[in-house]
């Protein structure tokens, strides 16, 4: 079985969207259904074949929160070594061309977010700055061309 590696606020944001998958969005959309049904010949019926859409959508993402959470190994940032970036830590990098600053907390794909300051581990920057110390460099092939980036510090 896979361990699927998460912080706790990564955790708490899947469950949250389970339970709102269960509880709301579920018997909504079951409403939808039989609203859609009681409107006749099913054969033409486009608010039939949407809910139809919808409720496979929502089965679908049921089973997929449940695998993850049941597989979620929680990370706790707080308890990682600061020599190494690995999952779950918070890094700063410096342009090495620019001298512009950035901060990236690694996670998993569930939980990135370039605007949170949150990026993949499975990103090609995430990939880059994985198992990297204070003082390495590393290069990133953006569309824009290469760029260098300096670990400054994990925090």
């Amino acid at each position: 079985m896979e361990r699927v590696p998460i912080t706790r606020a990564g955790y708490e944001n899947l469950k949250k969207e389970l339970v709102n998958l269960k509880t709301i969005e579920r018997p909504q959309n079951i409403k939808a259904i039989e609203e859609a049904r009681a409107h006749g010949d099913l054969s033409e019926n486009a608010e039939f074949d949407a809910a139809k859409d919808r409720q496979a959508f929502i089965e679908g993402r049921i089973q997929e929160l449940g695998y993850k959470l049941g597989n979620a190994d929680i990370i706790d940032p707080d308890t990682l070594p600061k020599d190494k970036a690995v999952f779950g830590c918070t890094v700063i990098l410096e342009n090495v061309d620019t001298g512009e600053e950035v901060r990236y907390q690694l996670v998993g794909p569930d939980e990135s977010s370039i605007e949170q300051g949150r990026i993949s581990v499975s990103s090609p920057l995430g990939k880059a700055i994985i198992g990297k110390k204070p003082g390495d460099e590393l290069v990133l092939q953006a569309p824009g061309g290469k760029r260098c980036y300096e670990l400054v510090e994990i925090l």
